[in-house]
C-alpha cells in the first residue's frame, strides 16, 4: 500500500491516493509527496573516483585557502558553530520549545488587558501598574516564541510557507510590534491610560487587537499539532 506524507505538518497517509484535503492541518492534496524507500546507490560518481586515484598517485588535493591559517581558523570556528546551532535547535524541536513558550505570553497576555480593562473602569493605579509590567514580560518572552516558532516551522514542518503559517506568523509579529509600541508609549506617557487622557481608547485598542492576534495564531497552532500515532 503506498503512503503520503503532508508536507506541512508530517501527517502520513495510507491508500492509492492522497487525501484531497489533511485532516491535521488542512492542507491540499498537492502538499503530500510519496513516501519511497531510496535504494543505495551502488556506483560512485566521476568526481570521486577521480579524487580516489588521485589520491592513490600520492597528488594532494586541497582547497586553494586551506594554507592560510586565517582561513582554516574562521572554517573551524564556522564549523563549531554549525553544529552547535544544529544541535541547539535539533533539541528545541524534540522537547517541545515553541508549544511551551508560547504558552507564556498567551496566559499573561490576557491578564495584562484584564488589568488595563478594570484600572480604566474603577480608576485603579495600581491595576494599571501590573498591566504594564505583565506587558513587558510578554515583549521580553516574545523573540523567543517567534525564533523557536520558525525553528518548528523549518524543521518540523519542513518549511512550506502555506497560509496557515503565513497568517499565524504575522499574528505572531502583530503581537510583538504592537507589544512593543504599547510599551515604549506607556513608558514615556505615564498618564495614557487615565480618563482625561485623549489618547486612552486607542491605547485600550491596540491592546485588545494585540491580544485577538495571540488568539487567531494560538487556533492556528493548534491545527498544526500532529495527533498521537500519526
Amino acid at each position: 500500500m503506498r503512503k503520503w506524507k503532508c508536507s506541512v505538518c508530517g501527517y502520513v497517509h495510507t491508500g492509492e491516493e492522497p487525501p484531497e484535503k489533511c485532516p491535521v492541518c488542512g492542507a491540499d492534496c498537492s502538499k503530500f509527496t510519496e513516501i519511497v524507500e531510496e535504494i543505495p546507490q551502488q556506483n560512485e560518481s566521476v568526481e570521486e573516483k577521480s579524487a580516489e586515484a588521485t589520491v592513490k598517485q600520492g597528488v594532494p588535493i586541497y582547497d586553494a585557502g586551506d594554507d592560510h591559517p586565517e582561513n582554516s581558523a574562521a572554517k573551524a570556528v564556522q564549523s563549531v558553530f554549525q553544529k552547535f546551532y544544529t544541535a541547539v535547535t535539533g533539541l528545541m524541536v524534540k522537547y517541545h520549545a515553541h508549544p511551551i513558550s508560547v504558552h507564556i505570553p498567551n496566559g499573561v497576555l490576557p491578564v495584562a488587558v484584564l488589568f488595563l480593562v478594570l484600572s480604566m473602569l474603577f480608576q485603579t493605579a495600581g491595576l494599571e501598574t501590573a498591566s504594564f509590567y505583565n506587558m513587558i514580560f510578554v515583549v521580553l518572552v516574545m523573540p523567543k516564541v517567534l525564533f523557536t516558532g520558525y525553528n518548528d516551522w523549518k524543521h518540523r514542518l519542513g518549511g512550506n510557507l502555506t497560509n496557515v503559517i503565513l497568517t499565524k506568523m504575522i499574528c505572531g509579529a502583530i503581537v510583538f510590534l504592537i507589544g512593543l509600541f504599547l510599551v515604549v508609549w506607556r513608558w514615556t506617557d505615564p498618564n495614557v491610560s487615565l480618563a482625561y487622557s485623549p489618547s486612552r481608547m486607542i491605547y485600550l485598542i491596540l491592546h485588545l487587537v494585540m491580544l485577538g492576534a495571540a488568539i487567531v495564531a494560538g487556533y492556528l497552532g493548534g491545527k498544526l499539532i500532529r495527533f498521537p500515532g500519526d
